[in-house]
């Protein structure tokens, strides 16, 4: 393969060998075409993979979950500390969790970016499976039986 790249020489050699090739038929150049056509790229749908919905959900950090407390007799206590510690101390809370949140926010859009490779992929294989079978068939219908010996 390298040489291929590397040779100028080699690269033209094989490009006039194309050049003799013949035409192929009318069918085969529209089943092609066919093929390249259902091989497109649908339009992505814009909601979020299941999968990733409840990363989605907690990808802020900067915000906690209403304070509770099982205790019964302190609980009260407990919970008028949290929510007060929480809204003293929010506004370093945000800035030391910024950046968590941004990395977050980029690890999603990843994660949903491979996720629609991955099924993008995995459509593309199905399509490319079928036309293998078909031809496959097709192959083994035009074979003549062989004799035994």
């Amino acid at each position: 393969m390298n040489d291929l790249l590397m040779d100028p020489a080699l690269a033209q050699e094989l490009a006039d060998e194309a050049a003799r090739l013949p035409a192929p038929p009318a069918s085969a150049q529209e089943r092609l075409r066919h093929q390249l056509e259902a091989s497109q790229r649908p339009p992505l749908d814009t909601a979020w993979p299941q999968v990733l919905q409840a990363p989605r959900e907690k990808q802020d950090t900067r915000y906690a979950e209403p304070a509770t407390s099982h205790r019964p007799v302190v609980g009260p206590v407990l919970v008028f500390a949290k929510r007060s510690f929480r809204r003293i101390f929010q506004p370093f809370i945000n800035e030391v969790m910024r950046r968590q949140v941004e990395f977050n926010e980029a690890l999603l859009d990843s994660l949903a970016l491979i996720y629609d490779e991955q099924r993008e992929n995995a459509r593309i294989q199905a399509a490319w499976r079928k036309d293998v079978s078909e031809r496959l068939a097709q192959l083994e219908q035009a074979q003549p039986p062989q004799r035994e010996r």
